[in-house]
């Protein structure tokens, strides 16, 4: 993601030409490994043939390792040979796979390839370390591991380091496997350090264009710096071959005052690797040091914060966004949610031109988990309020009637009704009238309470619905909102458990109270209107209908203790 955002095709310098060691090349002059020196000497050579056309700067991209140097006693690797992942977090070192031009060099041929580098003193050769594990000791006595320690040193033979400056070549690659950093300088044991290979070329180019030093980018403490790319791979490449220069067919002139790079540039050397430019394609060692030659001639620097700030500005944002899906709810949140990828995705690229690398996926990513974590804890907190007001609505409606309402929605809700076949039962408490005008008033709840408990679990008990309390009273009814099977036997039996479970309470009242209320209980069977009445902004869900007004009449001929039922109830 951050490739894709950062890494854009800005064109390619004129200042730098690559000469590349083709295929064509090797089609000529048969396989790298077996060309004399003397055939790159001849090369520099065409270059550099009077002042007035020599390039300000010849870089040869070639390992020409005559010697390889252990630092400190520690062995080396053989010249071109990569030394672990070259990872810059972990420490891990590698160097661009290079080949060397030999075994075919031959005496004349190292001399006429010093002689012809040496001429103008614009050629700048390669030499690469070899990373690994080592213990250092200090001078205090103490020591550590060191898992970015160079064990050797990969340099050209003496005549031609005597008659060039040098640059290391060693590629670095991020965890990941894509080349976006690059080594500034390669820090040897004694102290000594190498330039990069385009550290080196860009300094000198700058001291024969205005006499300055190249300015240098900023580094993390690796002394790794991040290189933003100018070209996709191909694009430094004017199909420019070292065929051309043996063979004059490119003008000297061509050539005059620019940077001229001279490597490898088929795919049978192996100096290819996958950058963040583009990750589908890899590109050659010497694009990649002409991208890093370009950023650094165009002062093309970018600042990457260390991660204890970065991580500090997460904190604080996601306290605020945090805070945001917290109030807003999951659709304000997923707004927020939504502008805060945006407007940080904007930030990041606006931050990037102005020269600071910030982390794309930190930000983005904690801002997401945190949404998705409000959604989860408001749908939790929806939940748990839906079984709330569940819970306290059926204790104010029958549960068989929430039940419907929220199985069928708010079409439920709507004012209207149904015919069907109900069992409607009432129930009054005798003697309650006058019991309630001797107790106390809170006595009195207390025994309207624990009747109306007795009778409420005695409907809900048996199947029916609890319609309403009208003072002392209960009405109920079976066989709505749901159908079902022997609705008038459940109404009878539930009237016949208020009856024996009133006798309880009776006994229990007389000797607490001294008084005894009892049932006086009706029950009717027949067709009646079941459903929502009243006005939409107040209703009841209830049956209405002469089995209703039946069914109450019996109750109030009902003496206490005694169920009244119809001759419909009895033939059932």
């Amino acid at each position: 993601m951050s490739d894709r955002l950062y890494q854009e095709r800005r064109g390619t310098d004129e200042r730098i030409a690559i000469v590349g060691i083709d295929q064509r090349a090797l089609q000529k002059l048969g396989p790298f490994g077996t060309w004399d020196r003397s055939v790159l000497a001849r090369a520099v050579s065409y270059l550099n043939q009077s002042e007035d056309v020599r390039p300000a700067v010849i870089g040869l991209d070639v390992l020409f390792a005559g010697e390889s140097v252990p630092m400190d006693g520690a062995g080396g690797t053989e010249a071109g040979e990569e030394a672990g992942p070259g990872e810059p977090e972990d420490g891990a070192g590698g160097t661009e796979a290079e080949e060397e031009a030999g075994p075919g060099e031959s005496e004349d041929g190292d001399a006429l390839l010093a002689e012809a580098s040496g001429a103008w003193g614009n050629v700048v050769t390669a030499v690469a370390g070899t990373f690994g594990t080592s213990l250092v000791n200090e001078s205090d006595g103490n020591f550590y591991l060191d898992n970015f320690y160079v064990l050797s040193l990969d340099q050209p033979y003496a005549a031609l380091r005597k008659a060039t400056s040098q640059g290391h070549i060693n590629a670095m690659y991020d965890k990941d496997g894509i080349l976006r950093h690059n080594l500034l300088t390669l820090r040897l044991p004694d102290g000594s350090e190498y330039p990069s290979f385009s550290l080196a070329i860009a300094q000198r180019y700058r001291l024969w264009e205005a006499g300055t030093d190249a300015a240098r980018p900023p580094v993390d403490s690796r002394g790794f710096w991040y290189l933003n790319y100018s070209g996709l791979p191909g694009d430094y490449y004017e199909f420019i071959s070292v065929a051309d220069l043996l063979e004059g067919t490119i003008p000297a002139e061509y050539f005059a005052g620019r940077i001229v790079l001279i490597g490898p540039y088929a795919a049978g050397l192996g100096d290819q690797y996958m950058t963040s430019a583009d990750r589908g394609e890899p590109m050659y060692g010497v694009e990649i040091q002409a991208n890093a030659i370009h950023a650094l001639l165009e002062e093309d620097f970018k600042y990457e914060p260390g991660n204890g700030i970065q991580l500090l500005a997460l904190f604080l944002l996601l306290l605020g966004s945090g805070a945001w899906f917290k109030k807003r709810g999951p659709a304000g949140g997923m707004a927020g949610w939504m502008a805060g990828l945006a407007l940080y995705i904007v930030l990041a690229k606006i931050a990037f031109e102005k020269g600071v690398v910030l982390r794309l996926l930190w930000i983005p990513l904690g801002i997401t988990i945190f949404f998705a974590a409000s959604v989860g804890v408001h749908y939790g907190r929806a939940i748990m309020e839906k079984r709330r007001v569940t819970t306290t609505f059926k204790r104010y409606v029958a549960p068989e009637i929430v039940d419907e309402i929220l199985k069928q929605g708010t079409e439920s809700l709507e004012l209207g009704g149904r015919h069907t076949d109900l069992a409607v039962l009432f129930a009054d408490i005798r003697g309650f009238t006058s019991m309630s005008e001797a107790l106390e008033p809170e006595q009195v709840v207390e025994v309207l309470n624990r009747y109306l408990t007795l009778v409420s679990a005695a409907i809900k008990n048996n199947g029916g619905t609890l319609d309403k309390f009208i003072g002392d009273a209960a009405m109920a009814f079976w066989g709505a909102p749901l159908a079902q099977d022997d609705y008038v036997m459940k109404a009878a039996q539930a009237a016949l458990d208020m009856i024996k479970e009133g006798d309880h309470l009776g006994d229990l009242l007389e000797r607490q109270f001294g008084r005894r209320p009892t049932f006086g209980i009706g029950i009717h069977t027949g067709p009646a209107v079941v459903g929502n009445v009243g006005a939409p902004d107040r209703m009841d869900y209830t049956a209405i209908g002469d089995t209703v007004n039946t069914a109450s009449r019996l109750e109030s001929a009902a003496p206490g203790g005694m169920i009244y039922i119809s001759r419909a109830v009895a033939d059932t």
